[in-house]
């Protein structure tokens, strides 16, 4: 079955002087234009193709590939609005239309926004902002410590919402991230946990505990080796400070000199952390 605003591998049925048409099964044809195709290419050879267009206007195939699929959700830029609504740069010829009815602010050229790619009822390939309507609360088959795609969404009070495989809402906390994040950015992330209603806290990063300690502990020592047993940082310092020298929570770090103080390595003041010498 052809899968419209996806890639399908499709069969060379005929060609003419600036065409080549591909089965697209149930009597369908898809037009592949010769310009866009393989230079080496013939009737029965197999071609994995980006599908657009509807029954009514006919369905056309590039080789080139699109920024986002249908079902994805992408960070897209407009590039033109009329009074059919505005029109997105998806990295292909023809622009993806995002109808007024599918907006939820204005948009303007040169701006981008976050948008849900999907099949409207003529099956047309669009984009919407209402992503409400397409992603979930609830997720139910994932497990903690899982890897999965994230899409980084709007700010809220509790930190960062993101889009979890495209489909699910999950949420990232204030104080367990440690690096920049923008809105409609891609990135992996971890579920730390499913929670009694079904929806998902998430991290960036997952470790097993000890050893992310241990990895402080070398990068400590180092530090204090490098710049004369004196690092001006303690466990009263501001998290960010932290995570400027260390790239690590404040809580890893204040486990890590206190292992180091327990053994004598290090002495705790109030200015810093200083090494000890090896006969105190």
């Amino acid at each position: 079955m052809l899968k419209i605003g996806k890639f399908n591998k499709l069969k060379i049925i005929r060609q003419y002087a600036k065409d080549i048409y591909l089965d697209g099964g149930d009597s369908v044809e898809v037009v592949l234009v010769k310009t866009d195709a393989p230079r080496q290419c013939n009737i029965g050879d197999e071609l994995n193709v980006f599908v657009y267009g509807d029954l009514k206007e006919g369905f056309q195939a590039t080789l080139q590939i699109p920024f986002a699929q249908v079902d994805d959700v992408a960070w897209l830029k407009v590039k033109e609005v009329n009074d059919t609504g505005a029109f997105l740069d998806w990295g292909l010829a023809k622009d993806l239309l995002l109808p007024y009815g599918e907006q939820t602010q204005k948009v303007v050229v040169g701006r981008s926004c976050l948008v849900k790619l999907f099949l409207d009822e003529s099956n047309r390939i669009a984009a919407s902002m209402l992503l409400d309507d397409f992603i979930q609360e609830e997720a139910f088959y994932f497990k903690q410590g899982e890897k999965v795609d994230l899409v980084i969404a709007d700010e809220t009070d509790l930190g960062r919402k993101a889009i979890v495989n495209n489909e699910f809402w999950g949420v990232l906390y204030q104080n367990e991230i440690f690096q920049k994040l923008r809105k409609g950015q891609k990135t992996t992330g971890y579920i730390k946990k499913v929670r009694e209603d079904n929806k998902l806290d998430l991290v960036l990063q997952v470790a097993k505990y000890g050893d992310k300690v241990d990895t402080v502990t070398e990068k400590i020592l180092a530090k204090l080796e490098s710049q004369g047993g004196v690092i001006l940082i303690n466990d009263k310092s501001h998290p960010d400070d932290i995570y400027r020298a260390f790239g690590v929570s404040k809580k890893v770090f204040k486990q890590s000199i206190g292992g180091l103080y327990k053994k004598r390595i290090i002495a705790i003041d109030k200015a810093g952390i200083r090494l000890l010498d090896k006969d105190q």
